[in-house]
């Protein structure tokens, strides 16, 4: 493990590492506008939702490491308090990727990156017409969180109106997350995509007590096939299996498929556990592993 003390260390280098090692982080693609009419389009990563009542969304346009300049986002919400926050999804990474470029102020991003620039209801900043969702939002706040260059500020934003694309919905009317392919950045030209074998599911423990890891019998608290993750799905449980359905599903037909011909040393029971486990099905691989102790 090598330490570092950001105090001692130049900017740029704490900055790789956060933006390396924090993510991967979403997208606030922001639209705004200045006093003089001239509209602003361009995505910062150091963004997220805090509140959902009020709506509340983040983002911060720190300044520039080199140079100690501020981002023309960060002048057009100090003289017009307003912005549209879109969302990104791959088909319009490139773009966006494209509109980050640092033209002279007053440059219209949306026309350098190929965007279609759609009225807001609520605020004078357009919508880009091609981002699945979008947020209208008021900006409440302006933080400075220093004056040297790599410094944020966070712009605290209000969610007035929110638009979403019937196409990533699904057929409850909430948003489907692989429709929706979103986005994230990574450090330095890394992104990541939210879609296909990325996307997996965790079981939240929200109206459910789980019995915790240090409940878990030794000898599979403690196995050397068992992973992190696989403790912590057994964790999960409120309780272990019961005598009646252990023996159960001894007798059943599962058991003999599962269990019937495997040795009985080298955990191989918990190999086939921890393969019930990787398919979500925690009950079974619990009766698994109790049923061969």
């Amino acid at each position: 493990m090598i330490t570092f003390n950001p105090s001692e260390m130049p900017v740029s280098g704490v900055q790789n590492i956060l933006q390396a090692a924090v993510g991967p982080r979403p997208i606030a693609f922001a639209s705004t506008i200045n006093a003089a009419g001239e509209v602003n389009l361009s995505p910062f990563s150091f963004f997220n939702v805090f509140s959902a009542n009020p709506p509340i969304l983040i983002f911060s346009p720190a300044r520039r490491v080199r140079d100690n300049t501020t981002k023309h986002t960060l002048e057009n919400v100090l003289e017009v308090a307003e912005v549209v926050i879109n969302v990104v999804n791959y088909d319009m990474v490139q773009q966006m990727s494209l509109s980050s470029t640092e033209y002279q102020k007053g440059v219209n991003e949306f026309e350098k990156s190929g965007f279609t620039a759609i009225p807001s209801e609520t605020i004078k900043p357009p919508r880009v017409a091609e981002s699945p969702v979008q947020f209208e939002c008021e900006v409440q706040q302006v933080i400075a969180l220093g004056e040297q260059g790599g410094a944020g500020n966070l712009i605290i934003c209000l969610v007035k109106r929110i638009h979403v694309n019937e196409a990533i919905l699904n057929q409850n009317n909430q948003i489907d997350q692989h429709k929706i392919d979103l986005v994230s950045r990574l450090g330095g030209n890394w992104y990541c995509r939210a879609n296909g074998d990325a996307l997996f599911e965790v079981e939240k423990p929200l109206t459910t007590l789980g019995m915790g890891v240090d409940q878990i019998p030794t000898d599979i608290r403690f196995s050397p096939v068992l992973t992190g993750n696989h403790l912590g799905q057994l964790g999960n449980v409120e309780a272990l299996p019961d005598q009646e359905s252990l023996q159960e599903f001894k007798q059943s037909e599962i058991y003999a498929l599962l269990l019937m011909d495997i040795p009985t040393t080298d955990f191989a029971h918990h190999r086939v556990a921890a393969s019930l486990l990787d398919k979500g099905d925690t009950l079974t691989a619990w009766k698994v592993l109790l049923a061969e102790r």
